[in-house]
């Protein structure tokens, strides 16, 4: 195989989101308002033909709401009966979608499980005994596996990329569903909405306006917030089934680039931690991704002793102060704990950046985001793991090799730039 590398001189500006609920959210109108801003509907389809489900797929059309143009979404359902399912049942059918990207299914598995922890907690019941009814169904399978595949496609599920949405309006009235008639909003949605702390407005529209999927997908993605100052490069609507008298029934994404803000000199943190000594350690893998879901920047868990001599592990979560509420209820609803301590804290932030290098044969180029901390000689340089693991899955070549290969071809640019940019007294500039 023949290496090939390059890699912009520059720091690039941050990717940027904003998703508009406030007509609502489901599956099918998200993933038509990705649709509509350009994600590909080949790569969704053969993301959901990979679940391995004879005659699942997607269409995407034309259409309009209140005015306005829209995309919309149907599921062609196959001929066999569907079924309920257990997390488990969903889990093994994501686990061999071959044609999701490591960070599409991670995606996929993440937007589940917030579905099951929210069904356990309703009914009274743990995740591995819920049973999926319309959250399990086909149409819901194709709606988060597609979306999944979607943002993967638009970029937005890197790590770096900061997604914000309006308040989810949840409608008013009832819905029937397999627990009989509802009120809306249903409690699967106020669940997700009180773990992740995302605001419900309400009594503007009649009807189930957001869905526990649509709810579960933007919980996974997004944050609360206005839209950041940035450069808008696409957008898009996703249409509703419905007609609303005095609005677009659609949900809206808007993506974009935000400069890149100087990364350097103090900030404060909230800082959260909590010692426990009485839970399953095979749940703390999920209880670090909520953690992470709810808006903590970085959270682990360190071995200790606890009270009576008992081993413990103390959780630690690192996250703004706007997010705090959200990442203590995702700690009292993943843990046992009875309690959670927090405070301030200053921190000193190095000088960072982002660019990338491309890698791989001319006919197979795959794109490494590369984190630079500091500058000059002395920088550190790390590419993101996410994008190294996609990588190697996509040229056949271990993690260990495209790490070090990104890194490689990092330094070679830049001290081929540097050379470029030197003037006649033999010194260089720093591009970065």
């Amino acid at each position: 195989m023949t290496e090939h590398a390059s890699t912009g001189g520059s720091p690039e500006a941050l990717l940027t989101a904003h998703l508009d609920c406030s007509t609502g959210v489901a599956g099918d109108m998200l993933l038509g308002a990705l649709l509509d801003a350009g994600a590909s509907l080949d790569k969704v389809n053969r993301a959901i033909a990979s679940l391995g489900i004879p005659g699942l797929s997607i269409s995407a059309r034309a259409d309009r709401r209140g005015g306005l143009a829209c995309t919309r979404v149907d599921v062609a359902m196959p001929s066999v009966p569907d079924r309920e399912r257990h997390l488990g049942d969903v889990q093994e059918l994501l686990d061999r979608a071959e044609e999701l990207s490591p960070a599409a299914a991670h995606f996929a598995h993440h937007t589940f499980s917030l579905l099951a922890d929210a069904e356990a907690t309703v009914h009274g019941t743990s995740r591995e005994k819920v049973h999926f009814h319309e959250v399990g169904a086909f149409d819901a399978l194709a709606d988060v596996v597609g979306c999944a595949a979607a943002l993967d496609d638009l970029g937005l599920l890197a790590e770096d990329v900061k997604v914000t949405c309006t308040a989810l309006e949840a409608g008013t009235g009832h819905v029937r569903g397999a627990h009989g008639v509802l009120p809306v909003p249903v409690p699967a949605v106020l669940e997700i909405a009180r773990v992740f702390g995302l605001p419900l407005a309400g009594g503007a529209l009649p009807g189930e306006c957001t869905t526990p999927t649509g709810a579960a997908l933007v919980a996974a993605l997004a944050r609360p917030g206005d839209p950041p100052a940035m450069q808008i490069t696409a957008g898009g609507y996703g249409g509703g089934t419905r007609e609303l008298q005095d609005r677009p029934n659609v949900t809206r994404v808007m993506i974009g680039r935000s400069p890149q803000a100087p990364a350097s000199g103090h900030d404060t943190v909230i800082v959260l931690e909590s010692m426990v000594d009485d839970m399953d350690p095979r749940l703390w893998p999920g209880t670090l991704e909520a953690l992470r879901a709810a808006g903590a920047w970085d959270c682990w868990i360190t071995q200790v002793t606890g009270r009576g001599g008992r081993p413990g592990q103390l959780v630690t979560a690192l996250c703004r102060a706007g997010n705090r509420a959200a990442v203590s209820g995702a700690l009292f609803a993943h843990t046992c704990t009875l309690g959670v301590r927090w405070w301030s804290a200053e921190r000193e932030l190095m000088p960072r950046s982002m660019t990338r290098v491309e890698l791989g044969p001319a006919d197979n180029r795959q794109s490494v985001r590369v984190k630079i901390g500091g500058s000059g000689a002395e920088r550190t340089v790390q590419p993101e793991f996410v994008d190294v693991a996609s990588a190697a899955a996509a040229l056949g070549r271990p993690q260990r090799a495209i790490n070090e290969w990104a890194v490689r071809a990092y330094w070679d640019e830049f001290r081929a730039s540097a050379l470029e940019a030197s003037p006649r007294d033999g010194t260089a500039h720093d591009r970065n």
